[in-house]
Formats: structure tokens, sequence, C-alpha cells
């Protein structure tokens, strides 16, 4: 059928401005377009490595004088019907090389970065953005590396934590730049008391105060895998979980022993599988990202 030049003009600017819709929406951060969870879903993300010429930094004992080690240093994602969480944010994807030499070769450590936490979550079609909630473990330059690109997340975080962090200046590995965006970022303050993320009891925060003044673990109620608890650095390995092992550098001995006890007691009585993060063994045995737990 014979269409007007005008008719013509009239069509061609209609499919441009839909065009230039779409495209100032990708622009300006709309959501991604990952599909959405009926349960909640546990994936393990690689967010760097550690390799140490000596562990002795993790007993106050002894048992690791002399020993060379690695440990896994991941971010985990915990998708809900309500919301995304990270849960600990790495070494940093824009740290990869001579930056992170600086930082961990004085302290004896090699720290490497094998794939960037960003392109881990394309694969699920998420960016940073999509994600609803920041929460962090503790304050240590390995769990905070990447927060800045959070910037439109709620941060769950203890006021002791960061106040022990920001005002404490012989506190061990803290690098406050690396978690400073929290300061223009939306804040969810945590007090004395567990949190609980999504407010079904199936994703909480748990204090475990020792570690640092406000560590805190993570405990999960999965539908078929059952209750899964996320260690933070409570316990750094195997040994150190077996023997209740301190790190001499710990904010508080009794604290961390305390804690060691609370933990212990949820997982007999949860019949929970406690994940050591930084354990490259516990690491290996969640499914490998993207696949998931659930």
């Amino acid at each position: 059928m014979f269409r007007s030049p005008a008719s013509l003009w009239r069509r061609l600017a209609a499919s441009l401005l839909l065009l230039a819709c779409s495209m100032a929406t990708t622009a300006f951060g709309a959501k991604s377009v990952a599909s959405p969870v009926t349960s909640v879903r546990l994936y393990a993300i690689d967010c760097g490595h550690l390799s140490f010429k000596d562990m002795a930094m993790f007993s106050d004992t002894g048992e690791f004088d002399g020993q060379q080690g690695e440990m896994a240093v991941p971010c985990f994602l915990i998708r809900h019907p309500k919301g995304d969480l990270i849960w600990d944010a790495g070494l940093g994807d824009d740290l990869a090389g001579p930056k992170l030499d600086a930082l961990y070769a004085p302290l004896g450590v090699k720290a490497t970065i094998k794939t960037t936490l960003i392109s881990q979550l394309s694969e699920l079609k998420l960016t940073p953005d999509d994600i609803e909630f920041l929460g962090i473990s503790h304050l240590h330059l390995d769990h905070v590396g990447n927060s800045h690109l959070f910037k439109h997340s709620t941060w769950l975080l203890n006021r002791k934590e960061v106040a022990w962090a920001t005002t404490d200046a012989s506190a061990a590995g803290i690098v406050p730049d690396l978690f400073s965006g929290y300061r223009d970022a939306k804040v969810e303050w945590l007090g004395d008391n567990d949190h609980d993320v999504f407010g079904d009891g199936s994703v909480r925060i748990l204090r475990a105060p020792g570690h640092t003044a406000g560590h805190a673990a993570l405990i999960l109620k999965l539908a078929n895998a059952g209750t899964v608890i996320l260690s933070g650095d409570l316990y750094h390995t195997h040994l150190n979980h077996a023997k209740h092992l301190v790190p001499p550098y710990n904010y508080s001995r009794a604290e961390t022993l305390a804690s060691f006890d609370r933990i212990e007691k949820l997982l007999a009585d949860r019949h929970a599988r406690l994940v050591i993060q930084h354990s490259p063994e516990d690491f290996a045995a969640l499914p490998k990202f993207p696949a998931y737990l659930d």
C-alpha cells in the first residue's frame, strides 16, 4: 500500500523516539533483567586469593608458625524473593596488580584477583546497582575491596565496628579509604542484636564479635540444603575451628571464645553446615558459580 512521505517521516520519527528512550533508560541505570527467584539462593563468588609465607598470624599459641598457606577470598550473593544481598566484598576489582601488592606485600602476603566481581554478577544479568543490600562481616581490607561499587545499596553496618575501624589507629588490617563509601550510602545501623535482613528469618546477620569489635557471621535457611552459616573471619582455617585457635591480632580474645561457643551451639542445634569463608576447601565444595545452593 502506498504511504505518503509525511506518513513515512512520522513512522521514522516515532521509531527514533523509542530508540532514544531505550538508550536513555539504559544510560541512567535501569534495573537489569535477572530472573526473579522464588526461594533463597546462595552463590559463592571468587573475589580473590591470598598466599601466605608464614601463617603465624592465625594462632597466638604457635600452631602455624613458619607454615605457608593459601586462603580463598569469596564474596557471596544471596538472592531472596524480596531482594539481593552481597555478603562481603573481597579484594577489589580495581585494585588488581601493583595496588594490591602495595597493600599486602608488607604483610608478607601475595594477593591476586583472577576474575572480577562485576563480570561474575553480569553472568546473572545483575549489576551492583541491582543489589538491595551490602552486608560486611567486618571491615578488614580483604572484605571491603569492592564495597564502593554498591553506592545504591543499603549498607548493613555495625556501629561498634565502624567506630573502632575509624578511630583506632592501631587496628590491624584496616584501610578506611576502602570502605569510605558508607558515608554517602544509605546505612542501616545494626546494634547489639542479630538482624533479620528480609524479615522472614531466612537470612540473619549474627553478632559474633572478637575478631573485630563488631564482627558478624551470616546464617541462612535454605529449602533444600538446610541451614548454612558463613563464618566471616570467626574461623580462618579448619584447624582454627577444631582447636578454637585465636589470632594474636584479634580485637578481644575473650569475645572471640564466646563467639566460638555461640556458633558451635547454633551449628549443633540447627544441624547446620559451616562454611569457613577463607578455606579453599570449603569454597571449592560450594556449587561453582553461577550454580547455587538452595
